[in-house]
């Protein structure tokens, strides 16, 4: 009798284990080859994303159903191949987005199969606003450039300088710069609603916050960005190409969308303490 009860519970226990080691080696997999392709900011949103999905699941280990079919099985297992074998070969960023998603979803079909996976729906929808807005927004070629420059242009037209605009050409009398789609601070606005979706994973809140955090995120990045392509303009036209280099590609350029994270987190941070004493009355 003992034999018969020892042998399924070392079985689950060697199939957690599994599923644990390859669970560890997809994320090494992705944040190393994030850190290879350059991408900085990438990198650092990951390991963050990384880090709450991973706490979230141990959070609920106790009650999850690890079961799983051979269908939903071998369709997990070929996810998680297609992430290896592409991983090994990267001609552009889109996979490296693409990749915690795909992997997150093969391993929940591995772990609990087709009807598991609303076991995972927080998980899975945090790693779907890591990068795969920033995939589709790119797919559609949807560019903001123009109202980027429309923002840009009035923060300097009330700071009293004689600024001109044509089209996505920001002009001063000692010259301008071109709001090209890169930007546009799109890529921000994501990055900055897949924090906000982090954000209310991980902080239970009532549905106005809920509305109103993704509405914020997008809105704090959209107006530091347009701060910034301001600040770019005047460098532009002051002819400062050294300064204006360091903070358009340089290690200059991450500090404006440190300055939008930190004042969204100021958001967060005044979200959560707004919720402590609603918890405390109904207490």
């Amino acid at each position: 009798m003992k034999a018969i009860l020892f042998t399924p519970v070392r079985y689950l226990k060697n199939f957690q284990f599994w599923l644990l080691g390859i669970a560890a080696g997809l994320i090494a997999i992705h944040l190393t080859v994030t850190w290879r392709f350059g991408d900085i900011n990438l990198l650092g949103v990951s390991v963050l994303f990384w880090l709450a999905v991973s706490s979230l699941i141990w959070r609920k280990r106790s009650c999850l159903n690890l079961e799983s079919g051979a269908l939903s099985s071998l369709l997990g297992a070929l996810l998680v191949a297609i992430v290896l074998l592409k991983s090994t070969s990267l001609t552009g960023s889109h996979f490296i987005r693409l990749s915690p998603f795909l992997s997150a979803v093969g391993l929940a079909l591995l772990a609990s199969g087709f009807k598991g996976l609303k076991q995972y729906w927080q998980e899975l929808t945090v790693l779907f606003f890591l990068g795969v807005p920033q995939v589709i927004l790119s797919s559609l070629s949807i560019d903001t450039s123009l109202i980027t420059a429309q923002f840009a242009a009035f923060i300097l037209w009330y700071l009293g300088f004689e600024v001109s605009r044509q089209g996505v050409y920001i002009n001063l009398p000692g010259g301008g710069v071109e709001v090209y789609p890169g930007c546009s601070g799109l890529e921000n606005m994501a990055h900055l609603l897949g924090l906000a979706i982090l954000f209310l994973a991980m902080f239970p809140m009532n549905w106005g916050q809920k509305i109103l955090a993704p509405i914020v995120a997008v809105t704090l990045a959209f107006l530091v960005n347009g701060f910034r392509v301001a600040f770019m303009t005047v460098l532009a036209a002051s002819s400062q190409l050294e300064t204006f280099e360091y903070w358009h590609k340089g290690g200059g350029s991450l500090v404006f969308s440190l300055i939008a994270v930190l004042l969204f987190g100021l958001f967060c941070l005044f979200s959560i303490r707004q919720q402590e004493p609603v918890e405390r009355d109904t207490a």
